[in-house]
């Protein structure tokens, strides 16, 4: 994952300023049909009718990784999500910040019935 413009700031204002940075308190995986960035955009999954809403993520730290440490499962789609292609990290459950972003290593068509869960350990957040 790539840490958004907002991340960025967070993390140089905290490392080499004096001020004081206000981290986010919670965490929400979010899906994209289309590629998000580093200062947002992209084209998050529709809420209208699908049952889709971006869900908690928590994470632990292990050297220069993050890691989600709960399994992220999805709702039942109760229509189609259409082809899922990229993920982020936000700080808030609707609107709120774009943290970090990335491309999924595969995509994946999300249709009625279908749930997505991302598994312990899946979702990396890598600085080197």
């Amino acid at each position: 994952m790539s840490f958004s413009n907002t991340a960025e700031t967070l993390v140089l204002n905290w490392l080499l300023t004096t001020g004081t940075a206000t981290r986010p308190t919670a965490w929400y995986l979010a899906l994209y049909t289309a590629a998000p960035g580093e200062a947002g955009g992209g084209t998050e999954v529709s809420t209208s009718g699908t049952a889709y809403v971006r869900k908690v993520a928590a994470f632990t730290v292990t050297g220069d990784t993050a890691s989600n440490s709960g399994a992220i499962e999805f709702p039942t789609a109760t229509a189609s999500y259409g082809t899922v292609t990229h993920c982020a990290v936000h700080d808030a459950v609707t609107g709120g910040n774009l943290i970090a972003y990335a491309t999924l290593t595969t995509s994946k068509v999300i249709s009625t019935g279908d749930i997505l869960r991302v598994p312990i350990g899946d979702l990396d957040i890598t600085l080197d």
